[in-house]
């Protein structure tokens, strides 16, 4: 994405885990790295 993350990339990913959209998820890994796995 070529650019910096920062803490409010993470605040929404969390705020999706924790919410009501996210109640058929029961495991797995989810990636919030923009693209960059190290």
């Amino acid at each position: 994405m070529k650019r910096l993350g920062t803490p409010k990339d993470i605040a929404d990913v969390v705020a999706f885990i924790v919410s009501d959209d996210a109640g058929w998820i029961t495991g797995g890994t989810i990636q919030a790295g923009g693209g960059v796995v190290m």
